[in-house]
């Protein structure tokens, strides 16, 4: 059971959260669009940072959507974007100058505020996933059961 009772308003169980207020849902489904399909950033990497983050904030709804992040360690440009997530969740104050020193190495300014917009707009989401219990349950597009996951 969610913390909070569903809204008449939104699709998906994330946004009949959200929907009390159909404004807010109207922009943050606009900010989501945009931040996935309007970057320039690759697409796999932005999803590889969003199963990094689900893990990092406990989302049960994000992790089951497609499990744990799945790259090779050799794809240095994403393993430094997660890398980089997993910090900022787990304390993003602290970030040092040189963090981005080492962003700037596979990253133009660009990506670097594109990259870090992604992931403050979907470490909220998770964030808000998880304190409205949006648990397995409710994920209709799970690949994978908790009880599966090792966390």
């Amino acid at each position: 059971m969610t913390t909070i009772e569903f809204s008449e308003n939104g699709n998906s169980p994330f946004e009949k959260l959200i929907g009390h207020n159909p404004e807010i849902l109207k922009n943050w489904g606009c900010l989501e669009e945009t931040l996935f399909k309007s970057s320039g950033l690759d697409p796999d990497l932005l999803e590889q940072v969003r199963r990094t983050l689900a893990f990092g904030n406990g989302c049960e709804y994000c992790m089951v959507k497609s499990g744990k992040a799945d790259f090779k360690a050799s794809d240095l440009k994403i393993s430094v974007a997660a890398s980089f997530a997993e910090l900022f969740c787990k304390d993003h104050r602290s970030i040092l100058k040189e963090h981005f020193t080492m962003l700037r190495e596979f990253f133009s300014e660009k990506e670097i505020s594109e990259l870090c917009t992604f992931i403050s707009f979907i470490n909220a989401s998770q964030k808000l996933g998880k304190i409205f219990n949006l648990t397995e349950e409710y994920q209709e597009n799970a690949v994978i059961k908790m009880e599966q996951l090792t966390i």
